[in-house]
């Protein structure tokens, strides 16, 4: 289902949009999702809505017998994508597990400034931005994916999100129709 409305209280929410994450392939190229996330960030920025800027390290406990995919990461892995453009008014999220409300307070940040509606985008589609969906659902946010703001490592894993996933927890459009609903 295309978006209808944006609350006035709404916040952008990017996944994982950092030098190692962005490093990796991808089904759509990376580059062209990081300059959406940046309109959408200077968009929202400009209109006095938090932006959120969610970064992973790490992994989540459990099995660590495993030895990490591809080996030990790049010092910088971590570090945000300077495209961006952080202000000292975003809000930074560091992660260990896919989604950005466990055990972060990504949820207390976004009570404390009223907002009820979230915007998703970053990536992995079926990982992160899956998860933060769901969890933004379960939390009572309203949720809109910018479609053409999120892409996944496996292009079907991303198909099976955005057509089936997704919208049964959020609305899914695109970028500029998210653009259009901000005025």
């Amino acid at each position: 289902m295309p978006a209808t409305t944006l609350a006035p209280r709404t916040a952008l929410v990017l996944i994982d949009l950092q030098k190692g994450i962005l490093a990796l392939p991808t089904a759509h190229p990376a580059a062209e999702i990081l300059t959406r996330g940046a309109r959408l960030a200077a968009a929202f920025r400009q209109r006095g809505l938090p932006v959120v800027l969610v970064r992973v390290v790490g992994a989540a406990p459990g099995r660590t017998d495993a030895p990490p995919r591809g080996g030990r990461p790049p010092a910088d892995f971590a570090d945000l994508a300077p495209e961006l453009d952080r202000q000292d008014s975003d809000i930074v999220i560091t992660k260990h597990t896919w989604g950005a409300f466990h055990a972060t307070d990504l949820d207390l940040q976004l009570r404390r400034r009223g907002v009820t509606q979230i915007v998703l985008g970053g990536i992995a589609t079926g990982a992160g931005v899956e998860s933060t969906a769901r969890a933004a659902h379960e939390h009572g946010y309203h949720v809109t994916v910018a479609v053409d703001a999120v892409t996944d490592p496996d292009p079907e894993v991303h198909r099976v999100a955005v057509e089936r996933v997704l919208p049964r927890v959020a609305e899914v459009d695109t970028v500029d129709n998210v653009l259009r609903l901000l005025g």
